[in-house]
């Protein structure tokens, strides 16, 4: 590897990453062309019980939130909303209602005593880790003087629930399969996760979630070369990026996990929100994207915007797995929840980037309480179904 990859640096070996990889995309976009002319949110795995848990409507519930952000200190600073002086507050008071059944409410010491000695095990990237911390604060506001342990570390972060052995993780894996340092230079490995993977041995429930990610460009860029097939790439087409360590993942889980003991779930892809005639016919994106929206869109699952391409690469791929996890599709019903970002009321901005929010207004992230407390409402009913 070492010895390559000093070729690459000096400029002795060049790899046309387009080349490579033409045949592969031109097949992926036939597969989405075939399979997703009409979008609709997929039901893979997800109406087993006869309920479509992911079509339905936002209706409001003013017995939400089920917790305060001040009551579970948790919650990183780019996520805590309300501690960061977002004024308004309608947006914890809505409730996801699927269009042919109703959705159990969310209780904490059920999940607790159902999940007794078990652990729970988030991977993933900072939405998965959004995730993480909701699932935490709803299980701890059922029972707030139950004794924990919390350990944050890197790539791992554990928290328990002592009195019934109950541990949920996040392990932070954007890409879930590995990146390596390599003189210096950040590796990322689509053909290898044994590394990552170590760590998912033994765990009773996973959830999986990547695609942001693998979008980034220039500083927020997570890698400096791909590897791939024993050659190197500065870079290729994202979405054949994505297909490649899609694929080498789906082959370790259908490979080391026993889907008799172990859950596995997939989280599909969380959308953005920064383009406003994505829900706002005639609105310009340069003037405005989520810095304002207080409200969800209304009506059913209908949504103007495009279906993410990563999700059309996910949903292939699943399709292809011997024993494929359970497709937790929020991608749909969190479309419709333009209000529900941090925009400029986190703690991760300075007071002169909370002052341009055209330019810094996070509409990636969700606020907590929020809308990946929804996300675990339905985690929790698919769990136990």
């Amino acid at each position: 590897m070492a010895v390559l990859l000093t070729a690459i640096l000096v400029g002795l070996v060049l790899v046309q990453s387009h080349v490579a990889s033409a045949a592969l995309l031109l097949g992926l976009k036939h597969h989405h062309h075939d399979t997703h002319q009409n979008r609709q949110p997929h039901l893979l795995q997800t109406n087993q019980t006869g309920c479509a848990l992911f079509l339905g409507s936002w209706v409001q519930d003013d017995t939400y939130p089920i917790y305060q952000s001040s009551a579970c200190p948790i919650i990183d600073p780019e996520f805590n909303c309300q501690l960061y002086g977002r004024p308004d507050s309608d947006y914890l008071r809505y409730r996801w209602k699927p269009a042919n059944c109703e959705l159990p409410r969310f209780n904490g010491v059920d999940f607790l005593i159902k999940m007794r000695g078990k652990t729970v095990m988030f991977v993933g990237d900072s939405l998965g880790r959004n995730q993480w911390e909701s699932l935490i604060c709803m299980i701890s506001a059922a029972v707030p003087r139950s004794p924990t342990q919390l350990i944050r570390g890197e790539p791992l972060s554990t928290f328990k629930f002592t009195d019934y052995g109950v541990t949920v993780s996040f392990y932070r894996a954007p890409y879930l399969v590995d990146i390596d340092a390599v003189q210096g230079k950040r590796v990322l490995r689509l053909d290898v996760v044994a590394g990552n993977g170590d760590t998912w041995r033994g765990v009773d429930v996973l959830s999986f979630n990547t695609g942001h990610w693998w979008s980034h460009k220039g500083s927020l860029q997570g890698w400096d070369y791909m590897e791939s097939g024993g050659s190197y790439y500065q870079d290729m087409d994202r979405l054949v990026a994505l297909e490649k360590g899609l694929r080498t993942w789906a082959r370790w889980v259908d490979s080391n996990i026993d889907p008799t003991r172990t859950s596995v779930f997939f989280q599909s892809i969380s959308p953005t929100h920064y383009n406003p005639s994505e829900w706002n016919a005639g609105a310009t994106s340069s003037t405005k994207n989520c810095y304002g929206e207080t409200t969800p869109m209304s009506g059913t699952t209908t949504y103007a915007g495009r279906y993410p391409d990563q999700m059309r690469v996910v949903d292939a791929m699943l399709r292809e797995m011997r024993n494929p996890p359970y497709l937790l599709d929020i991608t749909t019903l969190s479309e419709m929840r333009k209000d529900g970002h941090p925009s400029i009321y986190t703690g991760s901005l300075t007071p002169a980037e909370k002052a341009n929010p055209e330019r810094s207004a996070d509409c990636s992230h969700w606020c907590l309480p929020g809308l990946p407390d929804t996300w675990n409402q339905l985690f929790y009913s698919a769990l136990f179904s």
